[in-house]
This record gives C-alpha cells, sequence and structure tokens, in this order.
C-alpha cells in the first residue's frame, strides 16, 4: 500500500487513537493539538495522559501546534475536533490550500445553534470539498490497543470510500462503507444520548431490563428522527447505529454513560462536566436533537427526559417514572 500523509486535527483521545493505528498501518501521520504547552509536553513524553492514558505514541507521529503545517504536510485532512469547537477550527482551515485535500469527520454530534450535522457545517464552511465520516462502536482505548474492532466509513463518493477503506483498515479495525452519510452521522450523535438515559438507569441501581428497554426505544427514536431527515432506516441496525449503541450504553468507560449514572446518583450536571477532562459529546447534543425533534414534530420521549434532566433540572427518578406513565401504544 502507497504511504499517505495524514493530519490528525484534535488530539484528544479518539485522534490520538486513530493517529497511532494509521501510523501502525504504515503511513506518515501528523497530530495536531490546539494547546501548544500541552503538544511539547505529548512530543517529550510520547504519552497523552489526559485524554489516552498509558499509550505510548510512536516516535514515528509529528506532534504538532501550527494548524498551518498540519494542513500542509498532508493530503487526508481528520477532523477529530469536539462538535462544539470544530466551528472556529474550519474558519482557519478554510485559509489554506485544501482544494485538493480529503476531509474526513470524525466528530459525533450537532451544531445546536443552526442544528447542522457535521457533514453539513464542513461543506457550509470550507464548500464543496472531498469528504466522508467515519463512525461505529470504538471505545479509543480499546482501539488504540489493539483489540478487535469495527466501523464504517460512509461518503457519497464510492471511490473516496473504498481509499479510505484501505487506508483505515487492519487485522484489528475492520472497515465497511456506506454511502448513508445522514444516517451514520445521527446514529453517532444519538447514541450518546441514550447513553446518558442508560447512565442513570445505573446511577438509580436500575436493572438490565430497565436498560435494555432505553437501549431499543432509543433506537426507535434514532430511526424516527433519522428516516424523516432523509437517512435510509437499515443503517440504524448497523455499525454506527446499533452497534455504536451497545457499546456506549453499556461500557464502564463510556464518558455520556458515566454523566448519566453521576446524575441517576443526584450529582449536578456542572459538578459532573467540571470533574471530567474530556468531552462527554451527549451533553450538548442532547439540547440540538431536542431542538430538532421539535422542529420537525418527531416524538423523542427518551430525549425530550434527558433534556429535563440536563437543562430543566429535573430529578432523574421522576423523568424515569414520567416515561413509564405515557399513554400505551404499539410498538
Amino acid at each position: 500500500m502507497n504511504q499517505a500523509k495524514i493530519s490528525i486535527i484534535g488530539d484528544g483521545g479518539w485522534g490520538t487513537t486513530l493517529a497511532i493505528h494509521l501510523c501502525k498501518n504504515g503511513h506518515h501521520v501528523s497530530l495536531w493539538g490546539a494547546f501548544p504547552k500541552y503538544v511539547k509536553k505529548v512530543r517529550k513524553t510520547r504519552k497523552n495522559q489526559k485524554f489516552l492514558p498509558g499509550i505510548s505514541i510512536p516516535k514515528k507521529i509529528i506532534l504538532l501546534d501550527s494548524l498551518e503545517d498540519a494542513l500542509e504536510n498532508s493530503d487526508l485532512i481528520v477532523l477529530a475536533v469536539p462538535s462544539q469547537f470544530l466551528k472556529p477550527i474550519l474558519k482557519k482551515i478554510k485559509k489554506n490550500n485544501i482544494s485538493k485535500k480529503i476531509f474526513l469527520s470524525v466528530t459525533k454530534g450537532i451544531d445546536t445553534f443552526s442544528l447542522e450535522r457535521m457533514s453539513e457545517l464542513i461543506h457550509k464552511e470550507l464548500g464543496p470539498v472531498k469528504f466522508a465520516v467515519l463512525s461505529g462502536p470504538t471505545i479509543a482505548i480499546e482501539v488504540s490497543k489493539g483489540i478487535p474492532s469495527t466501523a464504517v466509513i460512509a461518503s457519497h463518493n464510492t471511490q473516496i470510500a473504498k481509499k479510505l477503506q484501505k487506508i483505515f483498515n487492519s487485522p484489528t479495525f475492520r472497515i465497511y462503507t456506506n454511502s448513508d452519510i445522514i444516517g451514520v452521522e445521527l446514529g453517532g450523535s444519538i447514541k450518546n444520548i441514550i447513553a446518558i438515559a442508560c447512565g442513570v438507569c445505573d446511577g438509580l441501581n436500575l436493572g438490565t431490563n430497565t436498560k435494555a428497554a432505553i437501549l431499543s426505544r432509543g433506537l426507535a427514536e434514532m430511526s424516527r428522527l433519522g428516516k424523516t431527515l432523509g437517512a435510509k432506516a437499515k443503517t440504524f441496525s448497523g455499525l454506527s447505529g446499533l452497534g455504536d449503541l451497545t457499546t456506549t450504553c453499556f461500557s464502564p468507560k463510556s464518558r455520556n454513560r458515566f454523566v448519566g449514572e453521576q446524575l441517576g446518583k443526584g450529582k449536578t450536571l456542572k459538578r459532573i462536566m467540571a470533574s471530567m477532562a474530556t468531552v462527554a459529546e451527549g451533553v450538548p447534543t442532547t439540547k440540538g436533537i431536542y431542538r430538532l425533534s421539535q422542529k420537525h414534530n418527531i416524538s423523542m420521549p427518551i430525549t425530550t427526559e434527558v433534556f429535563n434532566i440536563l437543562y430543566r433540572n429535573k430529578k432523574a427518578s421522576v423523568a424515569v417514572k414520567d416515561l413509564m406513565n405515557r399513554k400505551t401504544k404499539s410498538e
């Protein structure tokens, strides 16, 4: 395989994991971080202790704090910035010569103000660039350790999807392709909301029955909104839907499930977020998806109750009770 020149924009846990994976796949990789002092520290220790503790970063990976250098030295740009920080980064990126580059978004979430998915935001800021999305059941620490994992790359351009599939695929990271960008993005976003709800169940010491109900009915909510917005129904039974949903709802390493668990134990959102070094995408995503459901008049009761817990100070126990006491209906 020809060596690709790749820059990962965002040195969080997932960005760092992908940098390590792509380096092991034989590619020329740069990893960009927004904070020069921290980049310097990681460059010296070859450890990203804040976001991916215990994992060594190969010396072949170039650690950068200059966005211009990261863009200049690559043909593939992997956008791994949390959704709420992506827009200002895109505005800086578009000042550079990017016409021939491929952009791959691995960011999960939607813009809470414009209600745009990340692909919409990227095209709005960068124009008609070559583009794809990667999503799936991928806990970063497991992928970084080479534990068998899978993901899907979605693009409207089949050639781009297949090219990226070859770049990312390995014996421990199996990559599938898809053309449904809307479904893949929405699955990767909404699953974080449902994971918060499952975490609430854990915090309230509820059982497996309850979590299974939340997961399956959450999948129904995901599918309802997705089909309304133009996604394919079958996408939500795939890796970026059911696969990612299951991993995030049950893994003890899931940040969003952790947030829900702490809420279920009675802690405030402000206190929980202050204790976390990493970003729980489901928190801002809940606000955006709730607004989307209201805009399109789509019933999403689990999302609504998570929104009420996060932003209206509703007690978690009351939210669960209200979900159970809704008017009965057919499945």
